[in-house]
């Protein structure tokens, strides 16, 4: 990657490095498909998709949130994957990813000036927490998107890894905490791959 060497506004040429770093999460592959099925969606194709359904679903949230604040914590929170990877939800890996994700926001975060550095911390963090109302509303959409993904393309993803319908509503069960009328919907979508065949039922009911 060309340097550029511009001797101007350093701040200004903070933000421009963070943006080319930043960019790198276009390489990183999920395990999700695109809603055509055509291939796997990459890290930002799932940021741009799930803050613009955030701005659009914003009348389902239980509580009143700052969508602002909601929509830029979903276009950063998975810039952490630039060095840590995309860890899939259900893999048994996940229990370690927070450390390395946090390891990875210092220094992506890092570039910026230390104002922006701590505010972009700061969200990270809340989002990972899930303690407020827009971390809550925020994470709906981090997980609301998968599983229309999977729906979309009859189970592929539940299929390829073998995921039981138990294990999807654990998963996602928080949901409800950002927007019930959401996990109301979601959890009649659950029922209803089971019922087609997409998403095979808890282990006990096989």
């Amino acid at each position: 990657m060309e340097k550029i060497e511009y001797q101007g506004n350093p701040g200004l040429m903070k933000k421009i490095e963070f943006i080319m770093e930043a960019d790198k999460i276009k390489s990183i592959l999920r395990k999700s498909r695109l809603f055509d099925d055509s291939r796997c969606e990459n890290d930002a194709e799932h940021s741009w998709t799930i803050a613009l359904m955030a701005y659009l679903f914003r009348e389902y949230a239980n509580a009143e949130v700052d969508i602002e604040r909601v929509m830029f914590m979903l276009l950063i929170h998975d810039i952490v994957e630039v060095d840590a990877g995309d860890t899939f939800l259900y893999a048994a890996a996940r229990a370690d990813a927070h450390e390395k994700e946090r390891k990875s926001a210092e220094r992506v975060f890092g570039i910026l000036d230390s104002s922006q550095r701590d505010f972009c911390l700061a969200v990270w963090e809340e989002f990972e927490a899930r303690e407020t109302p827009e971390a809550q509303f925020a994470s709906v959409f981090d997980r609301f998107e998968p599983l229309l993904q999977n729906y979309a393309t009859k189970g592929h993803t539940w299929k390829q890894f073998g995921i039981t319908a138990d294990r999807v509503l654990e998963m996602n069960r928080h949901i409800a905490a950002g927007s019930a009328e959401i996990w109301a919907f979601l959890e009649w979508l659950i029922n209803d791959s089971v019922r087609r065949g997409y998403l095979a039922p808890a282990a006990a009911q096989q």
